[in-house]
This record gives C-alpha cells, structure tokens and sequence, in this order.
C-alpha cells in the first residue's frame, strides 16, 4: 500500500529513504531577516513583516500563558462554548496592528471580533498585553485603536467579490485547548498572504514546539514563500524571540504505509479510521510488530499536524472527511507549506 504523492506539478529536494536521523538531512543558512536573498522572494517585505508580527505574537503568548492560572479573567467562553482567551484576542490585535501599519490596504481575514472582549470586561487586559509587544509605543496605542485592530479582522468586517482578491488569512491560536493545557501540548500561530487567490506566503508560530537539541531553547518558527521552500527557526525558552538560523526543512520521503509516522485528530480514533483494518497502531516507536504504524500523540487544532508533516516529523496527517462539513478559511491557510511535496490519504 502506498501513499499519495500530490505534489508532482511542483519542484522539490526528494531524498531516499535512510536511516540517517532527520535533522542531519537538513541544511542551515546563517541567521537573517530572511533564509534567502531578498531579489528571489517576489513577496519578501511582506513576508518580513508577517515573521515580525507572528513573532510578536509568540512573545504574548509565552507572556500570557505563564499568568494563564493566576488570574481567573485570562479565559472566557464564546457562543460556541470554544475556549478563548486574552491571548487569543490579543495577538488577533497585534497581528492586525502590525500588518496595517506597512500594508494598510491589504484586507485581514480572521476569527474574532471585540463583542467578547466588550462584554466580559477584558478591553484594560487585552489592550495591555498588545502594548507591550507592539512596535507602536504604548502613548500611541489607546483602547479604541486595539479594539479597531480586532474587528478589522471580523465577520463583517470586509467583503469579497468574485474577482480575484488579496488578503491576510489568520488563526489567532489553532489549538486553543492545547494553550489551555499543559506544557506538552502545542497551540499554532497562523498567518498566511493570498494573492488574487493564491496563498503565496505562510508564517507559523508554535511557542511550546519540542526541540531536538536541549539548548534551553523551545518553540518553533516556520516559513514559506512560494517557489523558496519551507525553513524553520528555533524560538528562544524565556522570551519566545526568534533567534539561531534557518533550516530548510523537507517532508518525510517514506513512500510506504507501514513505515509511515501518522497523526490524526484529536476527535478521531485509529479504530475508527478503515486503515485499522489493516494495520494496529502504536505510540511506542521502538519494536514496532509486523502490521504496526507508529501514531504520533499530538495535541492539538489542525495546524500543528500540518507542521508536523511540513518539518518531517511526520509522514501523513490522516483526516477523514465528513460529508457535511464546514471547513474555515483560517484552517486551511498553511496549505503552503507542504505545496512543494505533500503526502495524503484520503478517506
């Protein structure tokens, strides 16, 4: 049984299998605003500042999540009984703050808007956490001007016609369970730019992302520009700055089932999946029998299955699709990532 290569009309590094660990099959560029010179990336200022922004974002997150059970306030609930929380409003606001300050007539399109904010008494908290990461110096930033920033990315902020659009796509948090929990579960920073409808630029950041190397460091940064591959960066421990240098980074080259490494959703069991029927699964990689796959435990949103499969970790993100299904825009914005060579199966 093989797995589907999607990826043939795009160029790509492909490495045969081997037993060499993963990161030794990586290259690393010196550390720079950028992994590739400038005049090569068509997008390169946006991009900047879309590494900049998410970067920031990371910061208040780290901030807000070492207070996150000192203080009741820090989570509130929406409608839907989702988990929200200051930082997910405020790097919603952050984000938009940053973009529109350079590209002020590029559309955002993401989750929230202020309602929540308004209701539950959070303006002084959210306004504060922004102002403390944002390039704008604090005198600059007044509650309406942060409150603003978030509805810019509102429902109802902005329509789209049949033409051809551009526009920022946001997920404030993916995984917001994961930001509620413990250190070990991970929550994903998403920031994407379509250009006349197509994605040409993603940015991912995850704060609590394990590293390989225990250098104190945690978290990640992950990159794409169109036509210049994927690249990632560590994140330091303390202040969630980006620091070291980029590491191009290429999907796994694993071309058979059975020694695959899969992740799945959360909501998902691998007994419910038709692949059970051929093969057991384990979460334990050594001594895997005959008809095991090994099913990484990873917690939780969608995003951080597509950089799992985007950095190599992982082989194949297994999703079964329901036949009534809404999926949002900001779920699918890291599409990029995996342009250059993406393995699926599809259920």
């Amino acid at each position: 049984m093989y797995i589907l290569d999607t990826g043939a009309r795009f160029s790509a590094v492909r490495f045969s299998p081997s037993p060499t660990p993963l990161r030794r099959r990586y290259f690393i560029v010196r550390a720079t605003n950028l992994p590739f010179p400038k005049h090569q990336a068509k997008y390169h200022k946006e991009l900047e500042v879309a590494i900049d922004a998410v970067d920031r974002a990371c910061r208040l997150c780290v901030d807000v999540k070492r207070s996150l059970f000192s203080s009741k306030e820090k989570i509130v609930e929406k409608n839907d009984q989702t988990p929200v929380t200051i930082a997910d409003f405020g790097v919603q606001a952050l984000v938009s703050l940053e973009l529109s300050k350079v590209f002020p007539s590029i559309p955002l399109v993401a989750e929230e808007d202020s309602h929540f904010v308004r209701a539950n008494n959070l303006v002084s908290s959210v306004v504060s956490e922004v102002k403390s990461k944002a390039s704008i110096g604090d005198n600059e930033l007044s509650d309406a001007d942060v409150l603003e920033a978030i509805d810019r990315g509102g429902k109802d902020a902005y329509a789209f016609c049949n033409k051809p659009a551009t526009y920022w796509v946001l997920d404030p948090i993916d995984g917001t369970r994961g930001f509620l929990k413990g250190d070990d579960a991970l929550y994903v920073i998403g920031l994407a730019l379509v250009v006349d409808n197509e994605i040409v630029l993603g940015v991912m950041g995850c704060p609590n992302w394990p590293e390989e190397i225990s250098d104190g460091s945690t978290g990640t940064l992950m990159l794409s520009h169109i036509g210049r591959g994927t690249w990632t960066k560590r994140l330091q421990n303390v202040s969630g700055k980006v620091t070291g240098d980029w590491t191009r980074c290429f999907v796994d080259a694993c071309v058979l089932v059975n020694k695959a490494r899969f992740c799945i959703q959360e909501s998902q069991t691998w007994e419910s999946l038709p692949l059970s029927g051929f093969f057991d699964a384990s979460i334990v990689s050594e001594d895997l029998q005959h008809k095991e796959i090994l099913l990484l435990p990873t917690c939780c949103g969608s995003l951080c299955k597509y950089l799992m499969v985007a950095s190599g970790r992982a082989s194949v993100f297994l999703l079964r699709a329901k036949t009534q299904r809404t999926i949002k825009v900001v779920n699918c914005l890291i599409r990029i990532y995996a342009q250059h060579n993406l393995f699926l199966i599809l259920l």
